[in-house]
């Protein structure tokens, strides 16, 4: 009897199987996570009628909390380094855009002094962020 003929033939092939199984359940978990994910600090926001505005990156957003608490994104910054943060910030990017939100209680006029801060560092296009008006 010949001795090869009894031995089985390994496979070195790697079985991507389980593998693709995974990919796609951490996916489906990103997907319906994602959307849940905040950016910046909560505060409350006015309620408007307005359009979306469309964008093609995720600009940088700047709130405003009930407190006249000053952040970029999760940062806390004072009013006064506010217009150098933002210098610095801008200073390699093709496109000044930013996104503001503030708590309707802020006053009108702290809100003027902010987008003032804004405007001196450089940055051309100013969003305002609403909630929209449920009917």
């Amino acid at each position: 009897m010949d001795e090869a003929g009894n031995r089985r033939d390994l496979i070195s092939d790697i079985n991507v199987t389980p593998l693709v199984d995974v990919m796609l359940v951490l996916l489906v978990i990103f997907m319906v996570t994602a959307p849940m994910m905040m950016h910046g600090v909560k505060v409350d926001l006015p309620r408007t009628e307005s359009k979306s505005i469309k964008t093609e990156k995720d600009p940088l957003v700047l709130s405003i909390t009930k407190k006249k608490h000053i952040f970029i994104e999760d940062y806390k910054v004072d009013l006064g380094a506010l217009k150098e943060k933002l210098k610095k910030i801008f200073a390699n990017r093709a496109e000044k855009e930013i996104f503001l939100q503030a708590d309707k209680e802020v006053s009108y006029g702290f809100v003027i002094k902010v987008m003032a801060q804004v405007k001196e560092a450089g940055i051309i296009k100013v969003g305002m962020i609403t909630e929209p008006l449920h009917k």
